[in-house]
């Protein structure tokens, strides 16, 4: 009988796909049955042009977008694909992943796009010039200035990814750069990237893609690096053996080629000494590492490696993470009804496993479990043994001398843990520490004490630190579940790189340059009004207004420029006021009520007027009270009081259109608008920005 080969996983490059003409390519298998699913090859593939294309097409493509329109496509792309998830899950299951694992890495890697595509649309400009800090003033009279700018990297980001998380690893890199303005070339891991080029399919199927914005190369043996220098990033996830490879490359170590790199990690649990077998903290904690360890076949680079326990707990926490897995995992094909955990990705990975358990046996370790062809639940309801599937049971390796090398040096990357103890709070750092760096650590305790010692005695050698207690159990999103709001990285031997953390990872993928100038040349660069630039004022001529000029906020959107501005008259500040303000809102703080003892304040020349006094009175001198492209005031940024106003004083505001930013799905947009209050010798009494709500179209004359 003649089989037919598998067919070969297209690349999809310079916006089409492709396939090699010549070679067989590498075949690669079902994680569960042995059966030959695709083959990958790319002999032949012009690497070069590729690498162009992206940087001219691709690049061209994006910079015509805002931030923000690139956002949305985010989001749009993360609907299209969970209207399609279940095509993925299907594939997904022929990697050995669960119907829970789909859960981390395909709804996970389609959470990514949701969130950068909010965040990057809540709390960037809609531009494509972000400001990075406040203005430096660098001249006595504000003439000459200084600040930090941030725009997208003018070459390519370059994913080189793991088997384990083909869609989550792909898209958390994917979105932020996206965002940033930077096209992407993906280069998956063979053993799983034929389902990292299905979900790459269906974007390009999307319509959603600019040209040359996304590129996969699905293949084996690619060396992209050669192609790269200085304007590029590469995005690695891996070992960090291949990391400290990659990281030597000439183009990296002399070229200037950015490197960002997450790899190997023996992240530790630290069970508190207050957390006994009975208390709701034991058993948050056992169940938190039979998830870390099953989840995925224990493939993550966020798994818990070591278990570090009070030393008279080291079998009791071993044997009941033992009988948690016993009483809750089904080892099984992932098509099964039933099945909680599937096969490791491949038979070459499960014997790498277990040869890294008989290391962890022979250094001394007791095992809890077996590493016999474990019986299993096949796909069709029957359990067997299945010689041509990579399954392995969970076990767990406890150690009576918590400093054996192997336990902080060998990372077992599969369903597996060490459970160490320690003497007292500075020894579990200690042992912490001697994972060389670690992406996260889990401390359990429900004593505030123990929590804070631990956490800021090996916050110095994680990216991240989950602290588990009864308040958290049930909400916590775990141990070994990174969130694109936070970081995910880690120091050391996890790679000393970040990624995600909310839009500091859209932020990864741009430049911060710093730009010294004039108020009219940084606020033609950055698209925000700096104050000297030139203003269009309406109202008081006597104070720089324009007889004629229209009030700004008569202006919707379509008319709005930055530097439109409103100056008012004066307004006398009376003592009747002051009290009366006192009295009606119950803010009798003495420097607003008793003379003789605000005259003993070194801050104050008398009674003063409350600073919400004087804001609330600023409103009344810039607001224009008709209905009007102005919809709303959504509150203040950065409001601060500079100098006292006292009874007899006069104030007046200067309102000036600082940044305007129209939102892609709405119609309106928000102004922040620059808001500095005089008093009558011109001193400077308050500055703050007003933020407001405006219509994009609004009816002429009205």
């Amino acid at each position: 009988m003649t089989t037919t080969a598998a067919p070969t996983v297209p690349s999809y490059v310079q916006d089409q796909w492709w396939t090699p003409e010549v070679g067989e390519g590498r075949p690669i298998l079902d994680a569960s049955t042995g059966e030959e699913v695709a083959r990958v090859n790319t002999e032949g593939l012009d690497v070069t042009a590729v690498i162009e294309h992206a940087r001219t097409v691709g690049r061209r493509s994006l910079a015509a977008m805002t931030l923000h329109e690139r956002a949305l496509i985010c989001k749009q792309l993360g609907q299209y694909l969970t209207e399609r998830r279940d095509e993925l899950y299907e594939i997904s299951h022929r990697t050995g992943a669960t119907s829970r694992d789909n859960l981390i890495d395909v709804d996970g890697g389609i959470g990514v796009l949701f969130t950068m595509s909010s965040k990057g649309r809540r709390e960037l400009p809609n531009a494509n010039v972000i400001q990075d800090g406040p203005v430096e003033p660098l001249s006595r009279d504000g003439s000459f200035l200084g600040e930090h700018v941030l725009t997208a990297l003018p070459g390519v980001c370059v994913q080189i990814n793991a088997f384990n998380f083909p869609l989550w690893g792909m898209l958390e890199k994917f979105a932020p750069a996206f965002v940033a303005g930077v096209p992407t070339i993906v280069k998956p891991a063979p053993q799983t990237g034929y389902l990292a080029e299905t979900c790459v399919r269906m974007m390009v199927e999307s319509g959603l893609l600019p040209e040359g914005t996304l590129q996969i190369v699905s293949g084996a043996d690619v060396d992209l690096l050669p192609h790269l220098d200085y304007r590029d990033v590469v995005a690695f996830t891996g070992s960090a053996a291949t990391a400290q490879a990659l990281r030597s490359h000439v183009n990296v170590r002399e070229g200037g080629v950015r490197f960002i790199s997450e790899a190997d990690s023996l992240n530790a649990a630290i069970l508190g000494p207050d957390a006994g077998p009975d208390t709701p903290e034991f058993a948050a904690f056992v169940s938190s590492v039979m998830v870390e360890i099953t989840a995925k076949a224990g493939q993550k680079c966020t798994a818990i490696r070591r278990v570090i326990v009070p030393k008279d707990r080291v079998d009791d926490v071993a044997r009941a993470v033992a009988d948690k897995i016993a009483a809750k995992i089904v080892l099984g094909d992932p098509r099964a009804d039933g099945a909680t955990m599937g096969a490791l990705v491949s038979l070459e990975q499960l014997e790498t496993v277990k040869a890294d358990v008989q290391r962890l046996l022979a250094a001394g370790g007791r095992l809890f479990g077996s590493l016999e062809a474990p019986e299993v639940l096949t796909a069709d309801g029957s359990r067997r043994v299945v010689e041509a599937g990579a399954f392995m049971s969970p076990v767990v390796v406890a150690f009576d001398d918590a400093d054996v090398d192997e336990v902080h040096d060998l990372e077992a990357f599969g369903p597996v843990t060490s459970v160490i103890g320690y003497s007292d709070l500075d020894d579990a750092i200690r042992l912490a520490a001697r994972g060389a760096g670690s992406l996260v650590a889990t401390v359990c305790t429900n004593d505030p004490d123990v929590a804070r010692t631990l956490v800021t005695g090996i916050a110095g050698h994680h990216g991240r630190v989950l602290t588990l207690n009864r308040e958290d159990a049930r909400t916590s999103t775990g141990h070994g579940s990174p969130v694109p709001h936070l970081v995910h990285g880690g120091p050391g031997r996890a790679g000393n790189g970040e990624e995600l953390g909310g839009v500091r990872a859209i932020k990864h993928f741009m430049q911060r340059t710093a730009i010294q100038g004039s108020p009219a040349m940084l606020t033609a660069i950055t698209g925000v009004w700096h104050r000297g630039a030139p203003m269009r004022a309406a109202g008081s001529e006597k104070f720089g207004g324009e007889a004629g000029n229209v009030h700004p906020f008569r202006h919707s959107l379509a008319d709005l420029r930055v530097g439109d501005a409103f100056v008012s008259d004066l307004r006398q500040v009376r003592l009747e006021d002051i009290t009366a303000f006192a009295t009606e809102t119950g803010d009798e703080f003495y420097a607003h009520t008793d003379q003789q003892a605000a005259e003993a304040n070194p801050f104050f020349p008398g009674i003063v007027a409350h600073g919400y006094l004087l804001v609330s009175w600023a409103a009344g001198l810039f607001v224009s009270p008709a209905p009007g492209p102005v919809l709303a005031n959504y509150g203040l940024d950065s409001l601060r009081f500079i100098t006292p106003v006292a009874a007899g004083d006069s104030i007046r505001v200067e309102l000036v259109a600082k940044r305007i930013t129209p939102r892609v799905t709405d119609e309106y947009g928000e102004v922040a608008w620059d808001t500095t209050l005089f008093n009558q010798n011109d001193e400077l009494v308050a500055t703050y920005d007003v933020l407001t709500l405006v219509a994009k179209e609004w009816p002429t004359g009205q």
